[in-house]
């Protein structure tokens, strides 16, 4: 499938690996993809930030997955839905990292041993791959290019399509945003 990517979806796979090294995760998730993309110029998913006024709120983007890491991960839809039922998510991860320390639920921070640099792809983020491909196939285009790989992290539920939908990015808008490039 990496041979369909064009040399802009290539440099988001790359970018989201050195993202993941830079932030010393064990796997390379959509959140490096989300930060690959933002680090793009020029480009269709970069216009579509630009169309959408993300592309000066990186900072908030940022803040607003360090949230979610925070919060183990969850979903506002999750957070929500135990509120619903009498369950407060930053009670007991205040509790927790009161116990265990800063970002304890942020994922597992014992050291790991490498052989090589090379951080694993998650099975989400590679959900986001095979399904930039069916966007891609879709919208009927033969390559997967950066657009598709954001559409893809749009479209797909979690904390990364969550974090885009409260920045005026939900999967319409970003798709209006391409459409509208590509016409141009």
């Amino acid at each position: 499938m990496f041979e369909r990517f064009t040399e802009a979806a290539r440099a988001v796979v790359k970018g989201a690996a050195t993202h993941a090294e830079r932030l010393d995760a064990d796997s390379v998730t959509d959140e490096h993809l989300l930060l690959a993309l933002l680090d793009l110029e020029g480009t269709r998913s970069a216009d579509a930030f630009a169309a959408l006024g993300i592309t000066g709120r990186r900072a908030s983007v940022e803040s607003a997955l360090a949230d979610a890491r925070r919060r183990g991960g969850l979903t506002r839809a999750d957070a929500d839905a135990l509120a619903d039922i009498g369950i407060d998510v930053m009670a007991i991860v205040s509790k927790v990292e009161a116990v265990h320390g800063a970002g304890a639920l942020a994922g597992d921070r014992r050291p790991r041993r490498r052989w090589s640099n090379h951080r694993p792809f998650t099975r989400p983020a590679k959900d986001t791959l095979e399904k930039s491909l069916r966007v891609a196939l879709g919208r009927g285009d033969r390559h997967i290019g950066d657009e598709h790989l954001l559409l893809a992290l749009a479209a797909r539920p979690g904390v990364v399509a969550d974090v885009l939908a409260d920045h005026g990015a939900t999967y319409g808008a970003l798709e209006r945003a391409v459409t509208a490039r590509r016409a141009g």
